[in-house]
C-alpha cells in the first residue's frame, strides 16, 4: 500500500509530516547529545511514542466504522491490519483491543494521548475497570479509572494490573472481598485450562519443550531450580564457582539435575511399576567397554552415561549377554538403606575426590566396585561422589586412581 501524495485530512497530514521529519533525521549522528539532554529526549520519546499509539488506536477505531477491511475481503481490521503491516497476529489483535477500549473509557484515553500512560498501562486499566461488578454504579466506575491513571506515574502496567484486582477496596470495602475472591477463582480456574507442556526431539541429542503453567506453580518449580542452580551448588557439580546470577544454562542445568535425581518412589504407578526408565546395556558396556546403552524410550547413550545411570535412583539396568540374554533386571536391594547412607556420610564427610569439599548432602552414594559389576549394596565397597565426580567415576576418558588417605584421583587418559 502506498502512501497518498496530497493527503486532505489533518490527521492523515500530520503523519506525512512526521515521516518527513523522521526522514531529516534518520541519519543525524548523536556524539553531540549530552547526558542529561539525552535522558530528556529518550523520556519525552517515550510519551510522543504513548501518543502516537492513542492516534493509530482511533484510526483503527474509525478503520472499523468505514469498512476498512471489507473492501479487500479481511475477516476483521485487526487480520487485514496484521496482513498489511506483517504484525503478528497477537499483536495486531493487542492493538485492535487498545482501540475498543480507549472508545469506552475517555479518562484512560485523554491520558494516552498526553502520553501520561503507555499503551501495556492503558490496557492493565481498562480490563480492571471492566473487570468490576455490575452492581458498581457508572459514577464510581469512573472514579475507579480516574485513581488508577494517576497511578499509572508511580506503578508499570503489571504493578497497575494487581492494583485492579483490589480496585473495590477502594470504591465498595463491603463488596471487595468477595469480588477479589471470585476474579482469584476465575484466574485459577483459566490458568488451569491453559496449563500446556509440549516436547518435541530435534535428532541432534536435544528435546525442546515449552510449557505453560498456573502462577503458584510455576513459582514453586522456579524456586526448586533456582535452588539447585545456586552458585554454592552449581560448584559442587561443576567443580567451579560461577555466575552469581543463574544463567539460562545453569537453570536448564538445574532441571536436569532435579529430573534425574526425582524419587522413583514417589512416582505414580503404571503397569504396576513406577515410571522409571529402563537402560538396556551390553555387558560389556558395564565393565568398560565402547558399546552405547539404549534408553526404553528409544534413545541412544553414550557408554558413559549408561554407567553413570546404572548407579541413579529411577534408574533400572537392564544387562545384556552376548546373545541379547537378560543377565539381570536390578537386584533385591540395589539401593542404599536410610541406615546406610548415614554410616558413609559419617565416614567420608562428603565427596572422596581429591581436592573436592562438597557435603554429603549434596553427593550420591557410588557402588566401588560399581553395582553393575557385581559390587554389593553396603558400606564397605561404597563411596560418596558430588554429582561432577559422580560423571567423572563413569566416564573412560578418566583414571581413577584411590589414594593411600582413600581419596580418589581422576586422571584423564592420553
Amino acid at each position: 500500500m502506498t502512501a497518498q501524495t496530497n493527503p486532505r485530512h489533518q490527521v492523515s497530514r500530520a503523519v506525512t509530516q512526521l515521516e518527513a521529519t523522521l526522514d531529516d533525521i534518520a541519519d543525524a549522528a548523536l556524539w553531540s547529545m549530552d547526558t542529561a539532554e539525552t535522558a530528556d529526549t529518550l523520556v519525552r520519546l517515550t510519551r510522543v511514542a504513548s501518543r502516537v499509539a492513542e492516534l493509530e488506536a482511533r484510526v483503527a477505531s474509525h478503520a472499523g466504522t468505514v469498512g476498512v477491511a471489507e473492501q479487500d475481503g479481511a475477516t476483521s481490521v485487526a487480520n487485514w491490519w496484521g496482513h498489511t503491516t506483517r504484525m503478528t497476529r497477537g499483536e495486531s489483535h493487542r492493538k485492535t483491543r487498545l482501540a475498543a477500549g480507549l472508545e469506552h473509557h475517555q479518562p484512560v484515553q485523554a491520558a494516552l494521548a498526553a502520553g501520561d500512560v503507555l499503551p501495556d498501562q492503558a490496557l492493565a486499566i481498562i480490563k480492571a475497570v471492566e473487570d468490576l461488578p455490575d452492581h458498581v454504579h457508572p459514577d464510581l466506575a469512573r472514579q475507579a479509572e480516574e485513581h488508577l491513571v494517576g497511578q499509572a506515574a508511580h506503578f508499570d502496567a503489571k504493578a497497575l494490573a494487581d492494583l485492579g484486582k483490589g480496585l473495590l477496596h477502594v470504591i465498595d470495602p463491603e463488596a471487595a472481598d468477595a469480588h477479589h475472591a471470585k476474579l482469584l477463582e476465575a484466574e485459577e480456574r483459566a490458568a488451569s485450562l491453559a496449563t500446556r507442556l509440549t516436547l518435541r526431539e530435534d535428532q541432534d541429542g536435544t528435546l525442546r519443550g515449552t510449557f505453560t503453567l498456573p502462577t503458584r506453580v510455576g513459582q514453586m518449580f522456579r524456586k526448586q531450580l533456582l535452588a539447585i542452580a545456586a552458585p554454592k551448588h552449581r560448584a559442587t557439580v561443576d567443580g567451579h564457582l560461577g555466575e552469581r546470577k543463574p544463567t539460562p544454562e545453569r537453570m536448564g542445568q538445574a532441571l536436569v539435575e532435579w529430573i534425574e535425581r526425582y524419587p522413583a518412589n514417589r512416582l505414580p504407578h503404571a503397569g504396576g511399576v513406577n515410571a522409571t526408565v529402563v537402560v538396556t546395556i551390553p555387558i560389556d558396556t558395564l565393565t568398560g567397554g565402547l558399546k552405547p546403552g539404549t534408553l526404553d524410550t528409544g534413545a541412544v547413550i553414550s557408554p558413559g552415561e549408561a554407567r553413570r545411570l546404572a548407579c541413579e535412583a529411577g534408574i533400572i539396568p537392564l544387562v545384556l549377554s552376548g546373545t541379547s540374554e537378560i543377565l539381570d533386571l536390578g537386584r533385591t536391594r540395589r539401593f542404599h538403606t536410610k541406615a546406610q547412607r548415614i554410616a558413609i556420610a559419617h565416614r567420608d564427610r562428603g565427596c572422596t575426590a581429591h581436592g573436592c569439599d562438597a557435603p554429603p548432602g549434596h553427593c550420591h552414594v557410588h557402588h566401588d566396585p560399581s553395582w553393575a559389576s557385581g559390587g554389593p549394596t553396603d558400606i564397605t565397597h561404597a563411596r560418596l561422589y558430588c554429582p561432577h565426580h559422580h560423571t567423572r567415576a563413569h566416564d573412560p576418558t578418566y583414571i581413577t586412581t584411590i589414594l593411600p588417605n582413600g581419596k580418589v584421583a581422576f586422571t584423564r587418559r592420553t
